[in-house]
């Protein structure tokens, strides 16, 4: 019995990960207004949008205008995550996508970027770069609001380490602190609660 239910189980399984995959994209005029939330307000309307016209595949929908490029939430994705970042990291950002949607998973995408730096591929900024994020349980499009919301804030610095910047590598909620020293993705972390 149980082996003639596999089936019918792996079969529905594959339609309800379909039917996610294959949500409309929200109204682009939506995916402007959230995708730029994370940043401050007097820099939302000059920054570039990447999203979604068809599910599944993110695209300009807006260009930049003030060296910042926002992700739209992914329509697939069951949590809310918006981010915006300086236009000088999209070459690393857009080839992390790009693994990713190769099959590439986890430590490995970095992996293959700072191999990639390291041997001249991806072209990293030489000035500090900015990456807002906001991670929500939901948005509420009417409203523009969002619930249950943390948002992140990072300065990336690539190869910088404890002792050219004078800060800790040890987390904290309350000091920024350097994540990943001595790599292409160093950065310096700054948290908070919404």
């Amino acid at each position: 019995m149980y082996v003639r239910s596999l089936p019918a189980a792996l079969v529905g399984l594959v339609t309800m990960v379909s039917s996610l995959a294959a949500q409309p994209a929200p109204a682009v005029t939506e995916q402007l207004a959230a995708a730029v939330l994370p940043l401050p307000k007097e820099m939302r309307d000059g920054a570039g949008v990447m999203g979604y016209r068809t599910a599944g595949k993110l695209e300009l929908l807006r260009p930049v205008k003030n060296g910042m490029l926002c992700l739209a939430d992914d329509p697939a994705e069951e949590q809310f995550h918006v981010s915006c970042y300086a236009d000088t990291m999209e070459p690393f950002m857009a080839r992390g996508r790009a693994l990713r949607a190769q099959g590439v998973k986890g430590a490995q995408v970095d992996t293959v970027r700072f191999a990639e730096v390291k041997g001249g591929k991806i072209k990293m900024p030489t000035a500090p770069a900015a990456l807002y994020q906001i991670f929500a349980q939901s948005y509420d499009a009417a409203t523009g609001t969002v619930k249950g919301g943390r948002t992140l804030f990072v300065v990336y610095v690539p190869f910088a380490t404890a002792a050219t910047t004078g800060l800790s590598t040890v987390p904290s909620d309350s000091k920024p602190w350097l994540m990943l020293p001595g790599t292409p993705k160093a950065h310096i972390m700054f948290s908070a609660s919404m």
